[in-house]
């Protein structure tokens, strides 16, 4: 079920990751210009789908199109991972990626990332925050504090394209990534 770029999502697309989402998902229920969706069981193809179909100003869902990239990458550094299996990951994700079997979130919303163990956390506000500073944003995990955040959202780049990214993302170390960018970092 690929997308077509006449059914690529027409609104602004919120990923919620970190706390359970399913209690801050339903309190958005009554937000005008926006629809929020529990699609964390569905199938890319088929979350893909159901975000492009959206016609609202924003979309909020809890399907996360990097889970398994993330996973892998959290294993490398904890060292439970198979060789290799980091680099399938990103493969397969590119491969949905390319063929419109998954979106790209203009958005990741953190909820309560002070709960989110180590080498997750470094996942969430380091590697992936490396690559769109302004596009990954911690809240905290109250529905006030999630609905403040989504009326101001930050106008900043776009992601960049994950092709450019995403195979190097295993060089992204926790503890580390982003400090080539500082001033006086070594």
């Amino acid at each position: 079920m690929a997308l077509s770029s006449d059914t690529a999502p027409r609104s602004t697309v919120v990923a919620l990751v970190g706390a359970d989402s399913d209690e801050l998902l339903t309190g958005l229920a009554d937000v005008p210009a926006l629809v929020a969706l529990s699609l964390r069981e569905a199938q890319p193809a088929v979350a893909a789908h159901l975000v492009a179909s959206v016609s609202t100003p924003y979309v909020v869902h809890d399907a996360d199109p990097l889970e398994h990239v993330a996973a892998a990458w959290v294993e490398l550094y904890e060292q439970r991972s198979t060789l290799g299996s980091l680099e399938l990951e990103v493969d397969a994700l590119l491969t949905l990626f390319s063929s419109g079997e998954a979106v790209m979130p203009d958005y990741y919303v953190v909820a309560g990332p002070e709960a989110i163990e180590g080498t997750w956390r470094h996942w969430w506000l380091g590697a992936l925050a490396h690559h769109a500073p302004s596009r990954v944003l911690p809240v905290e995990a109250s529905g006030a504090a999630l609905r403040a955040r989504l009326r101001s959202l930050p106008a900043s780049r776009p992601w960049p394209e994950p092709a450019t990214w995403l195979p190097r993302v295993q060089f992204d170390i926790p503890d580390r990534v982003g400090l080539h960018d500082q001033p006086g970092a070594a």
